[in-house]
């Protein structure tokens, strides 16, 4: 989710909201133009340029921010917003799989590589034997920074599951230990921690350079595929050509720019269409189903 995204990733203030709008099929429309409600959890300033953008090209946005990840898919399902941009695949197949629902990609954005920070070591092999690794405690950041620490050579993993939690961890066969917390407390243990896996919403927000990372995982990797970020939408509004002309405009040079500028360069665009995006999903949601 920029879950970058990360993935990736709560604690925004709630703002913005509810207007009573028809549905049509491009979205709703108003004295000003077509309305789309869009729901978040991000309010960086790229979302400035995609409205501006989005007004440009006809669309007025109404923008809500929810304070977290649990509130824009429900509601989506709800009927309360029109779309949402907040997360990964993973997360959304995670959020289908629990709640009976089909919310759909309509377009990816970006993938934001997930890392390993230290206040406390330079390199991955400063960090000691039976060091501390503070990990994001919610299920899909959880596996992520798990398949982290272990492709950095820190722990092993036991069998194969796809959805790792710390159960999985062979403990005599790895070099450190993992402790799950909140993913909005993992910056803030840095200090208590040998290290500790971010997502890079808490990193803008304490501060953290992205480029300090210890380690990362690779964006362009196949196993990246669950983590990127997509516009979602209802399935019966997967082909809407207002929706789908938000993804469109997202990808413009200037949203990009701006992105870049905020992600401070880690961000890695990703253009990937719903229907490119479908069986990723489709895999995502077999693997949930059978890790129940």
């Amino acid at each position: 989710m920029k879950f970058h995204r990360g993935l990736a990733i709560p604690v925004l203030v709630a703002a913005a909201v509810g207007l009573t709008l028809t549905a049509t099929a491009c979205g709703s429309d108003d004295s000003s133009g077509t309305v789309v409600k869009i729901g978040t959890t991000e309010s960086s300033p790229e979302w400035d340029v995609f409205e501006k953008k989005a007004a440009e090209n006809g669309i007025t946005l109404k923008i809500t921010r929810y304070s977290d990840y649990s509130q824009p898919n429900q509601a989506l399902a709800q009927r309360q917003v029109d779309v949402n941009l907040f997360q990964h695949l993973q997360f959304l197949g995670q959020f289908n799989e629990a709640n009976g629902e089909t919310l759909t990609p309509i377009g990816a954005t970006q993938v934001v590589p997930l890392g390993l920070y230290s206040s406390k070591h330079k390199t991955l092999a400063d960090i000691p034997q039976g060091g501390e690794i503070a990990i994001p405690n919610d299920p899909t950041n959880q596996a992520r920074a798990l398949f982290v620490l272990q492709s950095g050579g820190l722990l092993k993993l036991t069998g194969d599951s796809r959805q790792p939690t710390p159960a999985d961890v062979d403990k005599a066969a790895s070099k450190v230990k993992v402790t799950p917390v909140d993913a909005a407390q993992t910056a803030l243990s840095l200090q208590s921690v040998d290290g500790s896996i971010i997502n890079n919403t808490f990193l803008q927000k304490s501060g953290i350079d992205p480029k300090s990372a210890l380690y990362k995982d690779d964006p362009n990797s196949p196993g990246a595929e669950p983590y990127i970020n997509a516009f979602v939408t209802r399935a019966e509004d997967k082909t809407n050509p207002t929706y789908l002309k938000l993804v469109e405009i997202w990808h413009g040079p200037e949203v990009q720019a701006a992105v870049q500028e905020s992600s401070k360069g880690t961000a890695v665009e990703v253009q990937r269409s719903g229907p490119e995006l479908e069986p990723i999903l489709a895999r995502v949601q077999q693997t949930v189903r059978e890790n129940k």
